[in-house]
């Protein structure tokens, strides 16, 4: 599955082709370090926390990340379907800090 086209067509467009990408790629950089709640990412991205409730929907629709707990206590995860594209990811965050 790794080096799936499909997959590397949904990153392309989620992290570079679509408005507010650069901040998506910052959160799921995060995520990988650690789990964090969306007010934990608020404060560390300096976002405003309806901002980063914008991102997490996106993430979570296009499966790239995955909650777990309720309400203000979800703790968010790259997705297993992530962590299997990794590879990709990684591609698309090194050609971004390039344009930079």
């Amino acid at each position: 599955m790794a080096n799936d086209p499909d997959a590397k067509r949904l990153l392309w467009f989620v992290f570079a082709g679509s408005r507010g990408g650069l901040n998506r790629l910052k959160i799921i950089v995060i995520l990988k370090k650690r789990p964090q709640n969306t007010n934990q990412l608020s404060k560390e991205l300096g976002m405003d926390y309806k901002a980063i409730q914008h991102h997490i929907r996106v993430l979570e629709k296009n499966n790239l990340i995955t909650g777990v707990g309720e309400k203000y206590g979800i703790m968010y995860f790259p997705s297993t379907f992530l962590q299997v594209n990794m590879e990709t990811f990684e591609e698309i965050e090194g050609n971004l800090d390039k344009s930079k």
